[in-house]
């Protein structure tokens, strides 16, 4: 196996405001241990493609509700490399625990953007059966897998990242 990636924790500072974003109800001492319980991500057995997001608190989903959880996670990887993330396949299989975007797309240049490259997912609980998703607070919620991938030989992208999502549309 390549070993081509490697993932850090943002800054206390900017897991901090993100979390005074959409979790108001959390005070700086609670996200301060949040942050500091936060775990890299990883893979469970020597077999697994997939690398592990822990929840870095508790939540709850009714069917129907959605989360937007900062992971407190930023990836930096070797170009020609891509971080695709998708919701554990337990929790999909259970509650239809989903990602809204589908496939999360962490791009190898994301992690020099002025957010750190700071990893957000969010998730819908798409339950057909009423089931309410309860997650731990360090349980794993979705998973990331790194993959290579190529350019078209006349390809011309030069432009420099500065964001995260919907910061490289390109207009026609």
């Amino acid at each position: 196996m390549r070993r081509i990636a490697q993932f850090f924790k943002v800054s206390p500072q900017l897991f901090l405001e993100a979390m005074r974003e959409d979790f108001p109800e959390y005070t700086e001492e609670d996200i301060r241990d949040i942050y500091d319980s936060i775990e890299l991500p990883r893979r469970a057995t020597r077999g697994s493609a997939g690398y592990d997001f822990f929840a870095p608190f508790a939540f709850s989903l009714p069917p129907g509700a959605t989360i937007k959880i900062p992971t407190g996670i930023r990836a930096r990887m070797e170009e020609d490399w891509v971080l695709k993330l998708y919701p554990r396949s337990g929790l999909g299989f259970k509650f239809r625990l989903q990602m809204n975007n589908t496939v999360g797309i962490i791009d190898s240049d994301y992690y020099n953007s002025d957010n750190e490259g700071h990893i957000f997912v969010k998730l819908t609980n798409d339950s057909k059966e009423g089931k309410t998703v309860e997650v731990a607070a360090g349980t794993g919620m979705v998973q990331g897998i790194f993959l290579e991938y190529g350019i078209t030989v006349d390809d011309d992208a030069d432009g420099t990242r500065n964001g995260g999502f919907g910061s490289t549309t390109v207009q026609s």
